[in-house]
């Protein structure tokens, strides 16, 4: 549990550190002065100042922050003639700094997901349907089906991709079918034998026969079977940085779509049944996926960094006060009504914002201790008291 609690926080801290080296590297380039890089929170550790910016390591070791000159607009307000401080910058200048977190964010993202397919292979369609999985007494493997068949057709209509093999088994829920199977290894039609019990043989090829279960269980379908028509595709050494890259982009795009479905939808539900779903994950949530993914290896580790940098970049950028975002709504008034907010408005919006933040947060770590009650041994004893 230890480990597991180490590496959550490496990871955490990764992403935080990032994010705010986004906002480091971009404040630099525009001319803002940098008051402090620090790693870990303070009381302070150590410290050494290079320049103009003190580079520290603080005694919480956890994620990391970046200090700008003038950045609050109280103290903006204070260092009015000073060129260099955060809000005496244009408008351009401020969206691309508190932008780059984000930024940041995606590309280390794209970064991790690259190395997993450059490494791991690039999904590739077969135009096969292979068995890579069974449910436990399902028809599937009642009838006899194993991992790695391939099947060729359902009811002797050829399949090529898993979409297709689905609507035909669902359409035959409650009704034998008839699976015609390729079967590599340990297939008795290869001994030229006619058939068996529960089985028959055409031209080396293994026939099947099962019914489609009219009311499975929730999440293993009518057959029971985890079924793929891609296989991860090895190239050249030298191409495949490139192939992964390309996946890399894509699969960070895909994460995005499915990640900012998912925020909206907590906030859809949050609005009108005034509950989280069950799906949305806070830190106890980040803190068991973790112990998973961590036992997968390293590749897993990989692809569950690039899966939480997206999810703290979209988080990052949503309009809502205290989050980057909010800091773009504040430009945009800017914009809009040619001169600066009161710094009091933005103090006390900020305040409210992460008032109802830390509020959000209590609700999906409830959301979280509830679901891990209920998958323990002592979760049906616990949930009967417990007020949530």
């Amino acid at each position: 549990m230890l480990l597991t609690i180490i590496l959550a926080l490496l990871v955490l801290s990764l992403l935080i550190l990032v994010h705010e080296l986004g906002h480091f590297l971009v404040a630099k380039r525009a001319g803002i002065g940098v008051e402090e890089f620090g790693f870990g929170y303070p009381p302070r550790m150590f410290a050494k100042k290079i320049g103009e910016t003190v580079y520290s390591i603080n005694w919480l070791l956890f994620g990391g922050f970046v200090r700008l000159l003038g950045e609050d607009l109280e103290e903006s307000e204070r260092l009015k003639k000073q060129e260099r401080s955060f809000w005496n910058k244009s408008k351009r200048a401020r969206t691309g700094v508190i932008v780059a977190g984000v930024i940041g964010n995606f590309l280390l993202a794209i970064v991790c997901f690259s190395v997993v397919y450059s490494v791991a292979g690039i999904p590739t369609k077969t135009n096969q349907v292979e068995i890579v999985g069974l449910v436990e007494n399902g028809p599937a493997v009642q009838a006899g089906l194993m991992t790695g068949d391939l099947v060729l057709s359902v009811n002797e209509v050829v399949v090529d991709n898993v979409n297709q093999f689905v609507d035909l088994v669902n359409q035959e829920k409650g009704k034998q079918i008839t699976l015609k199977v390729d079967r590599k290894e340990n297939n008795p039609c290869l001994e030229k034998v006619l058939g068996g019990l529960g089985f028959s043989c055409e031209n080396g090829k293994l026939i099947l026969f099962m019914t489609p279960r009219e009311n499975p269980p929730e999440g293993e379908g009518a057959l029971g079977v985890v079924i793929s028509d891609m296989e991860m595709k090895k190239y050249p050494l030298w191409q495949m940085p490139f192939y992964g890259a390309k996946e890399g982009f894509k699969e960070a795009f895909a994460w995005t779509g499915l990640i900012a479905g998912g925020i909206g939808q907590m906030f859809g539900d949050l609005v009108t049944k005034g509950q989280v779903p069950k799906e949305i994950a806070g830190p106890v949530g980040i803190l068991q996926l973790t112990s998973t993914v961590a036992r997968s290896g390293w590749l897993t580790i990989l692809q569950f960094i690039g899966v939480l940098s997206i999810n703290l970049a979209i988080l990052n950028i949503l309009p809502f006060p205290a989050l980057d975002g909010g800091k773009l709504i504040f430009i945009a008034y800017e914009a809009i009504a040619r001169k600066k907010p009161k710094p009091k408005i933005e103090q006390w919006v900020n305040l409210i914002g992460m008032a109802l933040l830390m509020l959000l947060l209590a609700l999906v770590t409830i959301n979280d201790v509830r679901r891990l009650i209920e998958t323990t041994s002592l979760g049906t004893k616990l949930h009967s008291i417990l007020p949530f």
